[in-house]
């Protein structure tokens, strides 16, 4: 049986990152949550060989694995540590680790969420998260009303960005031995575009498709994502046929 490991970003999980392919996708292919960890402390190595055992336990021997944002160099780092696990890469928003910018960028989320400060964290990561052309597209009194009933960010919170600190996977990328699609969000606050290019060419015989998202094209652009994923596993051979 081949699975499909998902791997969030920082700030979120499974279901709000990965919930709308998990729906198209769930009756062709059985999908591993891969949920960052709640409590830190714990090393690269460590997180991705957790992944390995969720797959284990979930009866799934071989696996895709989809990983976004910070799950992206989880994912690279996954199929390095474990080759004969890993069937293909679907890496969204990559980066291989944290440039000055991005620290700088979550060095202000940890303050402003360890202090409390909700609604500006959620200020902050409309910023960072949605690209230009789609923020100026919503309606104004629609944002502000939106980011002040923007749901509490988990507990988990501090963790994800401590593990996104530790992440470093330049070493890595030149060493992947399995198909690879890499999803470049041109219009991403967050993660330079000209970085997640520069990853992309590093990964030996990877595809790159561009999406003019910001860093959440689950929000921007759900459906031409889910396409670009779908099609490319389905190219793979690792899904199931369609029902319905």
């Amino acid at each position: 049986m081949t699975g499909l490991l998902l791997v969030h970003g920082a700030g979120g999980n499974v279901e709000s990152h990965f919930g709308g392919l998990t729906g198209r996708l769930g009756d062709r292919i059985t999908c591993v949550p891969g949920e960052l960890p709640e409590r830190g402390g714990l090393g690269v190595d460590e997180v991705v060989d957790g992944f390995v055992a969720r797959a284990d336990a979930a009866g799934v021997p071989s696996f895709a694995v989809c990983g976004y944002s910070l799950g992206a160099p989880l994912a690279v780092r996954l199929a390095v540590r474990h080759p004969e696990r890993v069937t293909a890469l679907v890496l969204t928003a990559p980066f291989p680790r944290l440039d000055h910018r991005m620290r700088l960028g979550t060095s202000l989320w940890r303050g402003l969420y360890e202090s409390g400060q909700h609604r500006l964290l959620a200020e902050h990561l409309a910023l960072t998260g949605l690209g230009p052309t789609f923020l100026e597209s919503v309606d104004p009194e629609l944002l502000r009303v939106s980011l002040g009933f923007a749901p509490a960010p988990p507990a988990g919170t501090p963790a994800h960005l401590e593990l996104a600190g530790l992440v470093d996977v330049r070493e890595d990328l030149g060493r992947l031995a399995v198909p690879a699609l890499v999803v470049v969000t041109t219009e991403d606050p967050l993660v330079a575009p000209a970085a997640q290019r520069a990853l992309a060419a590093a990964v030996p015989g990877a595809r790159t498709a561009e999406l003019a998202t910001g860093h959440m094209p689950f929000w921007e652009e759900p459906e031409v994502w889910a396409d670009l994923v779908e099609d490319f596993l389905a190219e793979r051979g690792v899904l199931g046929t369609k029902t319905g």
